[in-house]
């Protein structure tokens, strides 16, 4: 062991006395390995064993490699939106929401903030105009503006952040638009423009990234399974391998 490999493995800027304790440890880990593994040498009989699952592990990282190789060079790095949209179409019915989930905007401002009564019309309202307003307005005002009307997130995550607490989350979506509430510090605006509820079909949006592994996964174990398949039938129409029959 060198100096400069002890050094790696001390963050920097810790205290000296920190170093010599992280150094310390690493070098009686390190000697207490060489210690046990030359032991374990001179005692160890099922050595030829030991080399038979080495030499397995060695070939089995080696064709892992160069099968990601293969794959890397020749399979897309995404699907195609096409076959996504193929996939969700078919088998929607297996895409189904475990929770509910929405579309819209939640703006929270302090008890002491101004113009509370346009700030709720804003938010009630929330069209191109409504939106520029609070955008402009929670620079100065807001804690907090989360606008995701442009993407679906799970209704659980929003609520979080306020103090609203929902017996049923399904009938909360169904019948609210609009949501003010408020604590001893704050206020809550909540608007929901679109909502999902748990058991209906996942929304294309959420569902693409899950979908594009599964089709990545199908990909790659095809290529794979049609790449042996070509690699043993040329051997075997190329003289390659040769099958031994075993008189009685």
């Amino acid at each position: 062991m060198y100096a400069d490999e002890i050094r790696q493995v001390i963050p920097p800027n810790v205290k000296d006395s920190d170093s010599t304790e992280i150094a310390n440890s690493y070098i009686r880990k390190w000697v207490t390995d060489v210690l046990m593994y030359e032991n374990a040498k001179r005692n160890v009989t099922n050595k030829a064993e030991i080399e038979d699952l080495v030499e397995n592990y060695r070939k089995s990282l080696t064709i892992h490699q160069y099968q990601q190789k293969m794959i890397d060079q020749r399979l897309p790095k995404e699907p195609s939106e096409v076959d996504l949209k193929a996939f969700y179409d078919e088998y929607s019915d297996q895409l189904t929401l475990k929770t509910n989930v929405i579309k819209g905007l939640l703006l929270i401002v302090p008890q002491s903030a101004p113009k509370i009564e346009s700030v709720r019309s804003w938010v009630q309202t929330a069209n191109a105009k409504s939106l520029e307003s609070i955008e402009k307005y929670s620079i100065q005002n807001a804690i907090s503006y989360d606008y995701f009307g442009d993407k679906w997130l799970d209704l659980g995550d929003v609520l979080k952040k306020t103090p609203l607490k929902i017996e049923d989350p399904s009938k909360f979506v169904s019948s609210n638009r609009f949501v003010e509430t408020s604590d001893s510090t704050h206020h809550y605006f909540l608007r929901i423009e679109a909502y999902k509820t748990s058991g209906q079909v996942e929304p294309y949006e959420m569902a693409k990234k899950r979908i594009s592994v599964i089709l990545l996964n199908k990909q790659k174990a095809d290529f794979i399974s049609k790449f042996e398949e070509e690699l043993y039938n040329d051997a075997i129409s190329g003289g390659n391998v040769t099958f031994f029959n075993k008189k009685k």
